[in-house]
């Protein structure tokens, strides 16, 4: 798989992602609208085909699902970072969101070409392969679902 970086910092919180004032309506295409638009007003028109490369931290805050949703909703592709919030991670994953955690980071700018494998639990980023923490077999299953729902109806 491959995406174009949307480079963020340490520390994106869930509000970040999708504030609170848009959790009113349970439409996803508003949330995928809003994304990020408190951190910058126009990148959610980025985030289709995109992986976003953050640091440290990444989903922080609350535990709201909409964050995940919203992303997959926006066509974000993957998301890479040097840590995750637990919770995000989670919601991400059961959302079938592929995750790549890098521990010590990644070397990217905003616009490169992102090359990913979510089997070989790695990340390319202009010719430098990382290595991520590789996700359980369940994890990897869910993602290829499409999330645990869709992972559910069909039988498994």
């Amino acid at each position: 798989m491959k995406g174009t970086a949307v480079r963020l910092g340490d520390d994106i919180n869930t509000d970040q992602i999708i504030a609170g004032r848009y959790l009113r309506t349970t439409d996803k295409s508003v949330w995928a609208e809003h994304a990020f638009e408190d951190l910058d007003p126009n990148l959610s028109s980025r985030l289709k085909g995109s992986v976003i490369v953050a640091g440290k931290n990444m989903g922080c805050g609350s535990s709201r699902e909409q964050a995940a949703v919203a992303l997959k909703e926006a066509g974000v592709v993957a998301v890479v970072a040097e840590s995750f919030a637990r919770i995000f991670f989670r919601n991400a994953v059961n959302r079938g969101i592929p995750l790549f955690e890098v521990p010590g980071g990644c070397t990217c700018s905003d616009g490169d070409e992102v090359r990913i494998s979510l089997e070989g639990s790695w990340v390319e980023i202009n010719g430098e392969r990382y290595r991520a923490l590789r996700l359980s077999d369940k994890m990897m299953e869910i993602i290829d679902a499409g999330g645990i729902i869709e992972l559910r109806r069909k039988g498994i």
